[in-house]
């Protein structure tokens, strides 16, 4: 027994002197990793892990009220070439295929000939340049992917060398329609957005970029996304696309008819204050016109004559008057404090004895003055009071930024002299952004209410409302019920009556007030060199139940200078095509239900046309072939009763035409025949490039333009 005992306890301390001995190594292994030998090992595991990268988010479209797509992200590239990839095995692949290449790349960018683009890289292979420009603009996501498509392009950026750098590009699908409002991003979307729309709900748009890193898991490496990026929010504009064109096609043939500097329109909804249109256009030097501010919302300039409308409120709503009170005008020419105050026709002997309706018919600067001078001249804080009562004072505190702040003078103000009175109640000695003015009118039109302008209605997202902004109220009343009638009854004589007929509409009913003012030239005052006017018109439509009010302002140099006949007759251009547009949907709203409306239909797949046009129970003459699994394109036509289906032959090897279809079927058709296609614009072909019946060349490129 004692000598099992001894054999146990010599092998008991020999297992616990090895396992001392593998501890002690383990501990000092250990302490050489982590102090000796640590750098080595983290460069060890950051081979194998790569850094936080981030992932981009999508910037959010923003919408038409109707839908329409006005600003989106849309990827743009740089292509590359590294020359020493893949080596000796891909350069001979290059070379062997260069002339396909070149020719292909000529195909998708027609400015440079194959022969460039062949010395282009040759040049670069010659250089051994790893990160070569092969064209020197940003590119197209689809001219991306037939480049990809092109012999050596196609392999992998490790293996053939061709490789992108990818630009996230803001676009706006109708161009400069609303460009100012909607807003500009920074070419590096990663500064955020410049101004407008963008800028303001800059943080529902952008979104937010997720977190992925690189890690090798058996012998290959895998993306691991940390966080998946949130993309943003899609934002609903109140701008309506229809009548943002017909706004700036009218006020464009006006300032250029009248060699104008600056023009502004902005047309509002008068119930919701949502602006359907804002137009904001200046001279540039090449004589064209463009959205360079937004100067419906900054513009800091004397008002004039539409201001008179608030100053005859005032004294209408305090008592002071009535529309029927009477100032004699005399020759047009009144001395006011030293100063010669004057009406515009005081060179044909003025208007003589006239009423507060005719004063504002004829916008007589004698009448207004004289009323507001007699009434307010030993307390003109009264007057003030008065238009603060109105809000017209208020900034608006818009959507968007780059507002201006009303400037109203009031009696305590160093500069508030004896002459300052009669003159701020003409519209002079004050400053208002057109929008502002506007706002005041709508105010008039919506029952006294005054709203705040809106731009934007909503922000969706995955086609769900995440948040509404609904109509906000400045003003519940900026004058009595019986002032407000008064004023309007006015402000439709004026246009029906007055100096703004051209303004007027055989169809309906406008109200409004003219305005025409000297443009200040700062310390220069009025009358250095050829003067600066701002004309203006701003008033509603129709006048009974008022649905949009909209002001007109243009800047321009010299005389003669019209608030009616320049500002006025493109109001009136404008309320006449929205009332029509209007017209349009009511009428289609009150067809029966029973009776047969005969759409316009496309032009191409005609059996999927007849389908359709069946389903709706719509009328047609059926002139295709018995065989409804044969193909059968051609030109539906409009008939009194029905729908003429048509259909047209085209020989085997002849180019389609594809004239009046949609981009799905004219891409079908054009491929089909081994063609490439381009588009550009949206909704039906109007041209094409090849014309249809040419002899088809296989590989030709064919340019679509739709409308």
């Amino acid at each position: 027994m004692a000598v099992n005992k001894r054999n146990i306890m010599t092998r008991y301390f020999f297992v616990m002197l090895v396992m001392s001995l593998v501890g002690i190594a383990i501990v000092v292994k250990a302490a050489v990793i982590m102090f000796a030998e640590r750098q080595y090992w983290q460069d060890v595991a950051d081979r194998f892990v790569g850094v936080n990268k981030s992932i981009p988010a999508n910037r959010g479209n923003i919408l038409s009220a109707d839908g329409k797509l006005m600003a989106s992200s849309l990827p743009e590239y740089r292509i590359y070439m590294d020359f020493k990839a893949g080596g000796e095995t891909k350069d001979t692949m290059l070379v062997n295929h260069l002339g396909e290449i070149c020719e292909g790349l000529h195909k998708i960018f027609p400015d440079k000939s194959a022969a460039e683009f062949k010395a282009h890289l040759l040049k670069g292979r010659k250089k051994g340049s790893r990160n070569y420009l092969i064209y020197p603009r940003r590119i197209s996501y689809i001219q991306y992917k037939e480049a990809k498509r092109l012999p050596v392009f196609r392999l992998s950026k490790y293996k053939g060398g061709f490789h992108e750098q990818e630009y996230n590009q803001r676009k706006k699908p109708f161009g400069s329609l609303a460009a100012r409002t909607l807003g500009d991003v920074y070419a590096d979307t990663a500064q955020g957005a410049k101004n407008g729309i963008e800028l303001s709900f800059d943080t529902l748009l952008k979104g937010r970029d997720g977190i992925r890193h690189n890690e090798k898991v058996m012998n290959k490496y895998l993306s691991i996304v940390d966080r998946p990026a949130v993309d943003g929010c899609d934002i609903i504009s109140t701008i309506d696309v229809d009548m943002q064109d017909i706004c700036e096609k009218a006020l464009v043939d006006k300032l250029k008819e009248l060699n104008a500097s600056v023009g502004v329109v902005v047309l509002m909804e008068v119930q919701t204050g949502e602006v359907k249109a804002i137009v904001n256009m200046m001279k540039a030097g090449d004589g064209n016109y463009y959205e360079m501010r937004n100067n419906a919302i900054s513009d800091m300039l004397e008002p004039g004559s539409t201001f008179k409308t608030a100053s005859i409120m005032v004294a209408l709503e305090d008592g002071k008057i009535t529309p029927d009170t009477e100032v004699d005008t005399g020759d047009g020419v009144m001395n006011m404090y030293g100063s010669k105050m004057k009406d515009h026709n005081w060179h044909r002997g003025g208007y003589g004895k006239i009423n507060v309706t005719r004063i504002l018919e004829v916008s007589s600067n004698v009448g207004v003055s004289y009323l507001i001078d007699k009434y307010y001249k030993d307390d003109p804080q009264k007057y003030v009071d008065g238009l603060k009562r109105m809000s017209i004072d208020q900034p608006l505190h818009l959507q968007i930024p780059g507002e201006g702040k009303p400037n109203i003078k009031g009696p305590k103000e160093r500069y508030f002299a004896k002459t300052t009175l009669p003159w701020m109640s003409i519209g002079y000695e004050t400053q208002l952004p057109p929008l502002n003015t506007l706002t005041f009118y709508n105010a008039i039109a919506n029952n006294g209410v005054m709203v705040r302008p809106k731009f934007v209605k909503a922000a969706v997202k995955d086609g769900e409302v995440i948040k509404e902004y609904p109509t906000e109220v400045i003003n519940a009343k900026i004058c009595s019920d019986h002032t407000l009638t008064q004023i309007r009854e006015i402000l439709r004589k004026v246009v029906s009556e007055g100096l703004a007929k051209p303004a007027g509409s055989k169809q309906f009913s406008v109200s409004g007030k003219t305005g025409t003012a000297q443009i200040s030239q700062g310390a220069a005052g009025y009358k250095t060199g050829r003067t600066n006017y701002l004309v203006s018109f701003c008033g509603y439509f129709p006048s009974e139940a008022p649905k949009y009010s909209c002001i007109v302002a243009i800047q321009k140099s010299g005389l003669p200078a019209s608030g009616g006949l320049m500002a006025g007759s493109v109001f009136s251009k404008i309320a006449e095509r929205v009332y029509a547009k209007n017209l349009r949907y009511d009428l289609q709203a009150a067809i029966d239900s029973t009776t047969n409306v005969i759409p316009s239909v496309k032009a191409g797949d005609l059996r999927e046309a007849l389908y359709v046009l069946d389903k709706l129970d719509v009328p047609v003459q059926d002139r295709l072939s018995h065989n409804k699994r044969q193909e059968q394109w051609g030109h539906p036509q409009e008939a009194p009763d029905a729908v003429i289906l048509q259909g047209q032959e085209s020989a085997p090897n002849a180019v389609p035409s594809v004239i009046g279809m949609g981009a799905k079927d004219a891409v079908y058709l054009l491929e089909r025949q081994g063609l490439k296609v381009r588009l550009s614009g949206v909704g039906r072909v109007k041209h094409q490039s090849i014309a249809g019946g040419s002899h088809v060349v296989k590989g030709a490129t064919v340019l679509l333009t739709l409308k």
